[in-house]
């Protein structure tokens, strides 16, 4: 097996642009929630999506255990959410307006969409956990999405 430096694959991947998502649920201790960009579609029939989260991430212990999400995917003005929602140690969602989805999941006011579902399975794969998600609602508006392309953040007009 060929060795493959860390710090040069990441810099090979940074060359895909993917969008931004908060994932989010309802805990015990409050809402709880994570900056996200890697979530996609996996089944139109029956709706699913995934999403991946480090598996030693601590907003991620939390959500882990909710048997419900909320996905708020953020709009091209929502890069401060972006970035509060990837710090650790912060009350993320002090000050942040969102509301309970159908389902009770927080989902964030100004995303581009909202999707909110019950999570049927997790694996763990290297360093991080991939969550499947049966999808229960799901509600878009007109606007631009979030980017995200070699390390920073950027919009697609």
């Amino acid at each position: 097996m060929t060795f493959l430096d860390v710090a040069h694959f990441k810099e090979v991947l940074g060359h895909y642009a993917t969008g931004l998502v908060i994932v989010s649920a309802t805990t015990d201790e409050g809402p709880a929630g994570f900056t996200c960009q890697t979530f996609g579609s996996l089944s139109l029939d029956p709706a699913l999506v995934t999403f991946a989260a480090g598996s030693d991430g601590i907003s991620w212990a939390r959500v882990r255990h909710s048997s419900l999400v909320g996905i708020s995917i953020l709009s091209a003005d929502q890069e401060p959410l972006a970035r509060l929602f990837a710090t650790s140690g912060v009350d993320k969602f002090d000050g942040t307006p969102w509301e309970k989805g159908p389902d009770g999941s927080p989902l964030l006011d100004g995303a581009l969409a909202h999707i909110e579902g019950r999570v049927s399975g997790i694996t763990t794969h290297g360093d991080h956990d991939v969550a499947v998600v049966e999808v229960t609602y799901a509600h878009a508006r007109s606007g631009h999405p979030l980017i995200y392309f070699r390390g920073g953040f950027s919009e697609l007009a």
